[in-house]
């Protein structure tokens, strides 16, 4: 059965409708695996369904869901600290606040308060959280989409490397650890060694290894004073310190599909549930309450989708657009989802021929590419979808042009 063009709504042109025939009756695509489901926002009457009630790999659709939960058990401003102040001593545990001096951030709130005190404590033990996600591929340790999550992220957790023309390296604290090797660029696996040709010819933003001292070192650093690790909080009612806006959050991680920024409010959700942090705790507090009337159950176990374990159905992401839709304004909603084209995200509208008109999350890796979101038709009409395609052979733009296309179709003559 044809995966998309058999939905052929009043008003698709023959001519149109054998284009796509033809097209997904092609070889490459009639052996992969797609499924569509698109719903009338207004009315709620689904307008089409096929596999809708199939399970798919999601990828970085998982990341709609993380902005569910945020948007759920957040407040509007992120928490950045939890501490207790007595006197000139500060005892402090994070939040998973991914802001923290990150490189395009540059929050300083928690600095602020860390730096009017001069007795620094800090409480790491706060987390039940591996550094990585279940089914991560073990081979991306030293990429830029695979920091390590962490309850007190420093500089989102990665080192920056540049040429102009001599190597800079941020944060310093790093410097002495980078040696140049005239082979390609490599992280040691297990310490923060980088290796580094003489010249790059762009930035590099390389995951750094975490452990309690370097994060107490990198504190000091940065704070010029003495930070020291405390086995646990003193008897006293924990404040919590708030500092940026969570929609610069949520927009940056849907925008630019950031893996880090996705993990790191999966853990800030879960510190509005419990002192002690976890991606589980989180996940599990939405499938038993806010989820819990998804028609069938995912297996959700990250905030990003790079794990492979991560199954959703597209009536299960159909549901939770459908939720966002009711709780967040159009206006706010469309600014934190990212337009969509053939190209995939796009900072800038370049169709002279039609408006911006499909606002939603891509997912993909290897052999899979999923987008779900929210169509504004010509006749004035909002549309949800989600079209998941997995296990494919083609080239992703040749899907991509595929769900373009079809979209496109839907847009004119809903």
């Amino acid at each position: 059965m044809p995966f998309v063009v058999l939905f052929l709504l009043s008003g698709c042109s023959s001519s149109r409708f054998a284009h796509f025939k033809s097209k997904v009756n092609s070889e490459p695509l009639n052996s992969s695996f797609h499924g569509l489901v698109v719903l009338n926002a207004e009315t709620q009457k689904e307008i089409y369904n096929h596999n809708g009630h199939r399970y798919f790999t999601p990828a970085s659709n998982v990341k709609i869901v993380t902005l569910y939960t945020g948007i759920q058990l957040l407040p509007e401003q992120v928490p950045a600290l939890k501490y207790v102040s007595q006197n000139d001593t500060l005892y402090f545990e994070g939040t998973g606040d991914p802001t923290f001096l990150h490189p395009f951030f540059k929050d300083s709130t928690a600095l602020g308060l860390i730096q009017k005190h001069n007795v620094l404590y800090w409480h790491p033990n706060n987390a039940t959280e591996d550094r990585y996600g279940p089914g991560w591929a073990w081979e991306d340790f030293d990429t830029y989409f695979s920091p390590e999550k962490s309850t007190l992220p420093l500089f989102g957790n990665v080192v920056t490397l540049s040429s102009s023309p001599e190597i800079l390296v941020s944060p310093k604290f790093f410097k002495d650890d980078v040696e140049i090797v005239k082979q390609k660029f490599r992280r040691a696996e297990f310490e923060n060694r980088f290796y580094l040709p003489p010249n790059i010819a762009d930035t590099l933003e390389v995951p750094f290894v975490i452990n309690d001292q370097v994060v107490t070192n990198l504190l000091s650093e940065v704070t010029g004073k003495d930070v020291h690790t405390v086995p646990q909080f003193p008897e006293a009612e924990k404040k919590v310190l708030y500092g940026a806006q969570m929609d610069s959050i949520y927009k940056r991680m849907m925008h630019r599909s950031d893996n880090f920024l996705a993990e790191q409010i999966l853990l800030l959700a879960s510190s509005t549930l419990s002192d002690t942090l976890g991606t589980k705790k989180a996940i599990s507090h939405m499938l038993d309450g806010d989820l819990k009337d998804l028609h069938l159950p995912p297996r959700w176990v990250d905030g990003s989708g790079l794990s492979r374990y991560n199954l959703f159905t597209p009536n299960s992401l159909v549901q939770i657009l459908q939720k966002l839709h009711r709780q967040v304004p159009e206006e706010r909603l469309f600014q934190l989802f990212p337009m969509w084209d053939a190209t995939g995200t796009v900072a800038e509208w370049n169709h002279t021929d039609v408006p911006p008109f499909i606002f939603a999350k891509s997912g993909s890796f290897g052999n899979h590419y999923n987008l779900s979101g929210y169509l504004k038709t010509k006749s004035g009409k909002l549309l949800i979808f989600s079209f998941m395609n997995n296990h494919f052979r083609v080239p992703s733009q040749e899907i991509r042009r595929q769900i373009f296309e079809t979209l496109k179709t839907i847009h004119g003559t809903y």
